[in-house]
């Protein structure tokens, strides 16, 4: 299989519309067991931004400026240009990463997002990523974002994770995020365990800051680490680390009256800064070799982001709503520099990352995902791919079998061939009437082993004048 495994070298935005041939990594690699440090169990950092575009990262395309912490971990590690999330909007995707199942099995999952005073939340009785690691001995930490239910009955120390630093719903400002200093009904504290935390400084900052102590506190415990560090960078408000004055003059948290691509961009560096603290901090613990570390967002980008070669954004089932930058290092497995098209999904990173530590999903809760260890590792070509979405807002709907895409907005319907049409422009449902109806029709029968959406589910979508 072709490769790309020189790190000095940016992917340009040619590079990323050009590659239309499936590429993997090499397989002549250390396998567990070839050394007392393959033998252990990696360490694993899941970094993830909140609401960045595909083309927001500079391997992937970014227009001016630069974020060398979250392209390094692309450059020493695997850049999987096909990866997916569960859904194009945020607490459906995150239960679907934590679950490893399509997330419309759960009743939290169907909300899109979970709003402010909902009251459900993701069952303390469903395996998790972290609980099952836990199981298997890892020390688990949240630090960031939740979004999947609060108060006594949901929460993130409640479904696997021993320490938990963050936000329990869907955004904060970054600035005034004490619980006296609040902007509106969308406010949520910042949170240390189960008590609002004092610090006071740029949220980013603060969660790289606690990012790095964990790793540390893993070190000293001689413990294998799940870090889940899930910034709500850069999600809005809008506001860089120099806005202060911009968050005191705050009224309403989604920000509809402010922001601009200078401020998105600020917001992207200093997230980027952060990350690299916490490269330094695996280095320090002289595990760097055996850590696994993802980088990756929750969904696709929102009003300020750049979403090229794609069409659409967060809450809409195009390309730009749920394609996302995915970059995976694990030195002491994936070789350098390397790059794949293996269409992957969020929900595939538990069986997969449970198979790296040496475990297992739940046998009463088996995984919508794939274990895909193997093809990140260069043992296995990589294969075609059956993955489904749906959306109440507009009645969306999207199915991908290999490179067809089946999709559905509203009334209309289009089938692409995204080998060929990435920006979704070619319908060729005339020209391939028996394809569109067998995969309409796989569409519908996948949809009804689902749980239906209640009646008053929410599911957003953002107003742009472009949409109209």
């Amino acid at each position: 299989m072709k490769h790309e495994s020189n790190p000095a070298t940016t992917i340009s935005r040619r590079d990323v519309l050009a590659s239309a041939v499936a590429t993997g990594v090499v397989a002549s690699l250390p396998q567990l067991g070839e050394g007392a440090e393959s033998a252990d169990r990696p360490n694993i950092v899941w970094i993830m931004a909140d609401d960045l575009g595909f083309a927001d990262t500079g391997i992937t395309g970014l227009r001016e400026g630069k974020t060398p912490n979250i392209d390094r971990i692309a450059h020493e590690g695997l850049f999987l240009r096909q990866s997916y999330a569960n859904s194009a909007v945020c607490t459906a995707t995150r239960v679907g990463l934590i679950t490893g199942r399509y997330q419309h099995r759960l009743e939290v999952g169907l909300q899109e997002p979970l709003t402010a005073d909902a009251e459900i939340g993701l069952p303390p009785s469903h395996p998790t990523l972290p609980s099952l690691l836990r199981k298997q001995g890892y020390r688990t930490a949240l630090v960031g974002k939740w979004h999947m239910g609060e108060g006594q009955h949901f929460g993130p120390l409640k479904s696997g994770y021993d320490r938990f630093y963050g936000i329990l719903k869907g955004g904060s400002d970054y600035f005034r995020h004490s619980p006296d200093n609040q902007v509106d009904a969308y406010r949520s504290p910042l949170m240390d365990g189960e008590q609002a935390s004092k610090d006071i400084g740029y949220l980013t900052e603060l969660l790289g800051h606690r990012a790095e102590q964990e790793i540390a506190a893993a070190k000293k415990d001689r413990t294998p680490l799940f870090l889940s560090l899930h910034f709500n960078a850069p999600h809005w408000p809008w506001e860089g680390p120099e806005d202060q004055a911009v968050a005191n003059a705050l009224t309403g948290l989604q920000h509809w009256d402010g922001g601009n691509i200078a401020t998105y961009r600020k917001m992207i560096f200093a997230m980027d800064k952060a990350i690299g603290g916490v490269l330094k901090a695996i280095e320090a613990s002289g595990n760097a070799r055996n850590t696994i570390v993802i980088f990756t967002s929750d969904n696709g980008g929102e009003r300020f982001s750049d979403v090229w070669p794609f069409t659409g954004q967060k809450t809409e089932l195009l390309e730009g709503g749920i394609r996302v930058p995915f970059f995976i290092r694990w030195p002491a497995r994936i070789k350098a520099g390397s790059r794949s098209e293996q269409v992957n999904i969020s929900m595939d990173w538990v069986p997969t990352l449970l198979a790296a530590a040496g475990g297992a999903p739940d046998p009463a809760f088996p995984s919508d995902g794939e274990n895909l260890l193997d093809v990140v590792t260069g043992k296995a070509a990589p294969h075609p791919r059956k993955l489904f979405w749906r959306y109440k807002a507009a009645e969306q709907a999207a199915f991908r079998d290999g490179d067809w895409k089946y999709l559905k907005l509203g009334k209309k319907e289009w089938l692409f061939n995204l080998a060929e049409d990435e920006h979704e422009r070619a319908n060729h449902a005339q020209a391939e009437p028996a394809r569109f109806a067998a995969m309409k029709q796989a569409w519908a029968g996948w949809s009804a082993t689902m749980l239906p959406y209640p009646a008053s589910s929410t599911s957003g979508n953002i107003p742009t004048p472009d949409r109209y």
